[in-house]
């Protein structure tokens, strides 16, 4: 590469949606994207973080075939820049000296140019990097075409030695490939973090992460390009493959970012929505199923879970059963044909009292009688969730989940009934966010969903008591606190990890707290056979908070 310095440079950002262990398809869209970059001019073009092998990897990346299969990949898309086309930074585990490496290539002129290593490794939340990385050591700057570029790897921003280590050695410009996964308030935290990289090391910075979804996590993208006085030059747009060519120009003997388009970055409830809609589109397609198939009761949960599903496959590929017995009420019949119609997807009523009864009668000999109790009640709900298994054997279809975080916090939910399926976009959202979410999708019909405009979900559904219907005149708030109360107590608990006084002192009775405390702990043996499902909140059940099943802590008032 020529080392004549240049007063002008093209970086092209590739935000895109690889998949985890399809090394032929990522290398197959890395060199379509170029082939764009190279008809629009750019020098040189950024891909996310581990773009070839997908990323997280997990202990997939300890397996050899798959760092020789990596290896292979980037030596052969290193041959792409032989024809004088754009220069690639990419991303790849690399294995040296017997340690495995979060790395990024310098592709360029037919070959691997250079490489450099992430050095700071996240171990925390959803992270485990340090259990299948080795740390890189402090990386120096990479030589471009007369430009010191720094490259520092996703969670070396998150701290502030790699880069301005990299600006004292030299660092023009800071080029941070990512992948770093949405929730709830992540791009307003991303910009104070890379604000103040760029205040420390004086120099312009340009952050490009990936977009899609890998089981739990979701990736919104969302790519942007600060200058050196923390000002955004260009931002794109989240939720979606983006590709944008951004001009650089050396100014003073600095580089400066030529202002480019800003996008909208969603916040709020319509990000929530887009996440857990592009979680579902990637775990459903990406795992071969034809379609999902899902209980749709009248309530407000499977009629949020049946509009996302729609608006994340299209309504051909989403099947709804209403599954009723003796308690299900007329409203709930009508409520749920009324969302079904509005969805326009198949829509069947299969009647379980046969089921239930004919179950009830196999347990007679052993309990003196027929089922009673909670024995009688679960015993319909896991007879809906056998019947709608049946479905998905019989047609193909992945079953969806479709209980929220409050239940699921407080063991509010059947084994083997309701909780049976394969995924479950509403896991990380409490009771209080459904409403949010389903009020929002009412009144909006987000980017890319496939679902129809205008009212979805009926008012009778946003406004009755929440109900099991498992027993005559049954209501939630008989066995919870009012969802407005429980969520508020579990997010002290779960997300913000407050003690009991702290959250009596806010306001809450202590029968309540200690209540709420003591069922969400009993109820870790059933999240631990919940199905996968979106991260939304900072820290979801199971890869972010991880809690012994046997577990005798209990704290006093």
């Amino acid at each position: 590469m020529s080392g004549e310095k240049k007063d002008s440079f093209r970086l092209a950002l590739a935000q895109a949606n690889p998949v985890v262990g399809d090394i032929a398809g990522n290398l197959y869209a890395a060199t379509v994207l170029r082939s764009g970059f190279r008809a629009a001019g750019a020098d040189l073009i950024v891909f996310s973080e581990l773009f070839l092998t997908g990323y997280p990897l997990e202990d997939l990346v300890l397996k050899p075939a798959l760092q020789r299969a990596a290896r292979e990949a980037c030596e052969t898309l290193a041959k792409v820049t032989a024809d004088g086309g754009p220069a690639m930074l990419m991303g790849l585990p690399w294995v040296e000296d017997g340690n495995v490496y979060n790395a990024v290539a310098l592709l360029a002129e037919g070959r691997v140019a250079d490489v450099r290593f992430k050095h700071h490794l996240p171990n925390y939340g959803v992270f485990d990097e340090k259990r299948v990385f080795a740390p890189g050591p402090m990386p120096s700057p990479v030589s471009f075409g007369g430009i010191e570029l720094g490259v520092p790897i996703c969670e070396d921003i998150w701290q502030s030695d790699v880069c301005t280590s990299l600006s004292g050695a030299g660092a023009d410009i800071l080029i941070v490939p990512n992948g770093s996964p949405y929730w709830m308030g992540k791009q307003d935290l991303r910009y104070r973090i890379a604000r103040a990289r760029v205040t420390e090391a004086g120099r312009p910075l340009a952050y490009l992460n990936q977009f899609g979804g890998q089981d739990e996590l979701v990736f919104d993208g969302a790519s942007f390009v600060l200058n050196a006085d923390g000002v955004c030059a260009v931002q794109l747009p989240a939720w979606g493959d983006a590709a944008a060519v951004t001009e650089w120009r050396r100014e003073g003997g600095c580089w400066v970012c030529v202002p480019g388009p800003v996008a909208m970055v969603e916040t709020g409830e319509a990000a929530n929505y887009l996440a857990c809609v592009t979680g579902l589109r990637d775990y459903v397609n990406r795992n071969g199923f034809p379609g999902v198939v899902l209980g749709l009761s009248g309530g407000i949960d499977s009629a949020l879970c049946a509009a996302m599903a729609v608006d994340a496959l299209g309504a051909d590929r989403v099947h709804c059963v209403m599954l009723p017995y003796a308690y299900t009420s007329s409203e709930s019949l009508t409520d749920a044909e009324r969302i079904a119609k509005a969805l326009g997807v198949r829509y069947d009523i299969v009647p379980i009292h046969d089921g239930v009864e004919g179950l009830g009668r196999c347990l007679t000999g052993v309990l003196g009688g027929m089922p009673e109790g909670f024995a009688a009640e679960n015993l319909q709900s896991r007879t809906r969730g056998a019947l709608l298994m049946a479905v998905s054997n019989a047609l193909g279809s992945l079953v969806l989940t479709t209980g929220n975080k409050s239940e699921m916090s407080v063991g509010y939910a059947t084994l083997y009934g309701d909780m049976n399926g394969g995924f479950n976009p509403l896991k990380d959202l409490y009771k209080g966010q459904v409403y949010a979410l389903s009020r929002y999708r009412n009144g909006n019909r987000p980017k890319g969903c496939l679902g129809p405009a205008g009212v979805i979900i009926p008012e009778s559904v946003l406004t009755k008591d929440p109900s099991a219907e498992l027993k005559p005149d049954q209501r939630d708030v008989d066995s919870l606190p009012p969802y407005p109360v429980l969520d508020d107590i579990l997010s002290c608990l779960v997300e913000q990890e407050l003690s009991v006084p702290e959250i009596i002192a806010r306001g809450h009775p202590p029968g309540t707290v200690m209540k709420v405390e003591r069922m969400l702990y009993l109820a870790e043996y059933k999240r631990r056979q919940a199905a996968p499902g979106v991260k939304i909140t900072e820290r979801n059940f199971g890869r972010d908070r991880r809690y012994p099943i046997t577990n005798k802590f209990r704290e006093s008032e």
